[in-house]
């Protein structure tokens, strides 16, 4: 009867353990969906990003600081190697981005085109589709991150060597009041 007992607790472990891993790896594999969702939104937004700097390149051919900012961190998130070093250049896009816009707000002639107010139009709808996917790409990470740290998950979570995620961050940079001055 001993031996039945204990064949059945280590039956259930067992089980326990299975079910238990089985969601870590579906938590896991929803951060990297979660993850990609923003990485699709961030390119569509890369490539619609040279369109925008040529035509306010034409009415703003003196404001080129801000025209090489967004430029470069482009190029930034192009060539991040991971997903960390994506995140941040694709926060750092976000600042420049609300700078490049607020120049535009200094030329009646530019914010008048229509090429450019269909440019700007998709951007601030990538801009708010990306804001959604951020929210759920950090709900994600948190039920992810939360399994990883309480009990008894935490159990297989470790003996398997899952990693913690990381939220997406919004930079100190991002956060500050844009100003331009002539």
């Amino acid at each position: 009867m001993i031996i039945i007992i204990l064949i059945a607790i280590v039956i259930l472990l067992l089980i326990w353990g299975i079910v238990t891993y089985n969601r870590l790896i579906t938590e896991r594999l929803k951060v990297q969906t979660q993850w990609s969702q923003i990485d699709v939104v961030l390119r569509q937004r890369f490539e619609l990003i040279p369109n925008l700097l040529e035509t306010v390149k034409g009415y703003a051919a003196h404001e080129k600081e801000v025209l090489q900012s967004v430029t470069d961190a482009r190029s930034r998130y192009l060539a991040a190697a991971d997903t960390e070093g994506q995140m941040k250049a694709g926060t750092e896009l976000s600042g420049v981005m609300s700078r490049l816009m607020a120049v535009a707000e200094s030329y009646p002639e530019l914010k008048a085109n229509q090429n450019f107010l269909h440019l700007q139009q998709q951007l601030f709808a990538m801009e708010e589709k990306l804001a959604n996917y951020r929210q759920f790409y950090n709900d994600t990470v948190l039920r992810y991150n939360r399994l990883l740290e309480t009990v008894p998950t935490n159990l297989i979570a470790k003996m398997f060597r899952f990693k913690k995620e990381e939220f997406f961050k919004v930079e100190e940079a991002e956060k500050a009041k844009i100003t331009i001055k002539f």
